[in-house]
């Protein structure tokens, strides 16, 4: 059974202490696959130094995160805009808006997202969506650039059934992660009626980790607690639900 994690900050100080330890319980749990998402230029050397120590399992997205959209972000645009020319990533990601934290830079995030979403069309990549309290100006955003070389994951998706077949109608699949597993999450309640294929699986570690460990330090092993709970949603077997979702994750990323 291959369990692909599309969204995890293996770099993450949390993990400082017992990465190696924490990737290898993931590979023996059957998660064997993770796309590790930029943050900003402060991280690209940690992920450069993982992705050397497990290069059949780890893979590199370029990105600036709304949340470091800052006075210097068109600076840090030029970084990502120089490492995306320089070597090869699978996504440009994690880009978006994130209104939760920080509402002051809200024109600064748009146009970060817009030229991030140029970048991904030029090379041909797709994007990885970070979205918090954001969805209608994320979605006016993908209205206006709209075409078919636009694709990629909505991460962490915790909407509702009608934002969700919006962010499907752009080429969007869902990164679905902890937040199914909480009894508040809502999102269980409507996910069987979206057809499989539009579902990726993810962690988002260290964050949002799912039931029975809510509240701790996510990690890429848990993500098994996400298959078992797609399983009974949908009614298939936790095998089925890992090689759909790692098909599809094929599909976004071409690896």
């Amino acid at each position: 059974m291959i369990i692909t994690d599309t969204h995890t900050h293996l770099y993450s100080k949390e993990f400082d202490e017992d990465r190696s330890e924490m990737i290898q319980r993931a590979i023996d749990a059957g998660v064997s696959r993770f796309f590790i998402p930029a943050i900003d230029s402060t991280f690209t050397q940690a992920m450069y130094d993982l992705e050397k120590s497990y290069p059949d399992n780890i893979f590199l997205m370029m990105g600036l995160h709304p949340t470091h959209v800052k006075d210097n972000y068109l600076e840090e645009l030029q970084l990502v805009e120089k490492e995306l020319s320089e070597r090869k990533f699978f996504a440009v990601g994690e880009i978006g808006i994130d209104l939760y934290w920080d509402k002051t830079h809200l024109e600064e995030q748009k146009t970060a997202f817009r030229k991030q979403i140029h970048l991904a069309k030029q090379y041909k990549l797709p994007i990885v969506i970070h979205c918090r309290e954001a969805f209608d100006e994320v979605f006016e955003i993908l209205e206006e650039e709209k075409s078919n070389d636009l694709f990629g994951i909505f991460h962490c998706f915790s909407g509702t059934y009608e934002q969700a077949l919006q962010a499907i109608s752009y080429n969007m699949k869902l990164g679905i992660g902890g937040v199914v597993t909480f009894k508040n999450g809502k999102i269980d309640q409507f996910l069987n009626q979206i057809d499989l294929k539009y579902i990726v699986l993810e962690t988002d570690s260290p964050y949002l980790a799912p039931v029975p460990y809510r509240g701790k330090r996510n990690e890429s092993s848990y993500l098994v607690n996400v298959v078992d709970k797609l399983a009974e949603i949908y009614n298939l077997s936790q095998q089925e639900i890992a090689r759909i979702t790692t098909e599809n994750s094929i599909a976004v990323f071409r690896i």
